[in-house]
């Protein structure tokens, strides 16, 4: 493995109707040409830092060896800080500090390393994912990792987003969980921010669903297994590939049958 070439997993919030992605891609490979880039994903909701920071978590234990590089970057140009961070596996995280790349490195063994990255005295401020992190993550992800890339910080010192408010209470002799959504796939799966455990058990069977804090009963799932469990355009609610709870819909989209997305918040009832 040791004649393996670099890695670097890229994700940000550019999409793919601009130049944004392939500059930043030639950017790294114009000082590291051996480099492999991995695209992550470019469709993060733009400047949902949030959303970013679940997906790369959630993505994180699949990777190998290698650089994260994330950009969702709505303070661009403002004070905060562009860092890299090294988590006890030893990968690196370079992106801004304002949460984005934290809990991907605690999914990683905990923050080890923190350093804050220099930035060209001539260099615009609308495109630090090109003339920052780009060069940063090219950097470290050659052999020996250079701290010479920026300066060590206080691994306290890096933003952490406020955690997400899971409630579980009691109405009328049933259970109630009200949940933020964190995310849309493309197949309009809804994720919630909770994992099995804080959820419907498997012997659930129906489940309300409130789309707000006390509203109506007017939707209602059936706790299943998988997708195939249920019946056509059937809401359902599962734990996913990620280990979280997910509305789902067979064949359709439980994003559309609910009006769900993230940001949102959904109250399940059992």
């Amino acid at each position: 493995m040791s004649d393996a070439p670099p890695v670097v997993f890229f994700l940000s919030d550019y999409g793919l109707s601009d130049e944004f992605v392939g500059v930043v891609h030639a950017a790294m490979l114009r000082l590291a040409p051996d480099l492999v880039v991995v695209d992550l994903a470019h469709g993060i909701p733009a400047f949902d830092v949030r959303a970013g920071a679940e997906l790369l978590a959630r993505a994180v234990p699949h990777l190998g060896p290698g650089v994260v590089l994330a950009v969702v970057d709505p303070g661009v140009g403002g004070p905060r800080r562009g860092v890299a961070v090294r988590a006890a596996d030893g990968r690196w995280f370079v992106g801004p500090d304002n949460g984005l790349v934290v809990p991907a490195a605690e999914e990683s063994g905990g923050v080890a390393t923190a350093l804050a990255l220099g930035k060209p005295e001539d260099a615009p401020a609308t495109f630090d994912g090109r003339d920052v992190f780009a060069p940063a993550a090219a950097a470290l992800a050659g052999p020996g990792a250079p701290a010479s890339v920026g300066s060590a910080v206080d691994p306290a010192s890096l933003v952490r987003l406020p955690p997400l408010e899971v409630l579980r209470g009691e109405e009328g002799g049933r259970a109630v969980l009200r949940v933020p959504v964190t995310w849309v796939d493309g197949f309009g799966n809804v994720q919630l921010g909770a994992r099995e455990g804080d959820g419907p058990p498997p012997d659930a069977g129906e489940i309300a669903v409130r789309l707000e804090p006390g509203g109506s009963e007017g939707l209602v799932a059936r706790r299943v297994r998988a997708f195939a469990d249920l019946g056509d355009g059937e809401l359902g609610v599962l734990v996913d590939a990620n280990g979280r709870l997910a509305l789902v819909v067979r064949e359709g989209s439980a994003a559309r049958a609910t009006g769900l997305g993230a940001g949102g918040v959904a109250e399940l009832v059992w």
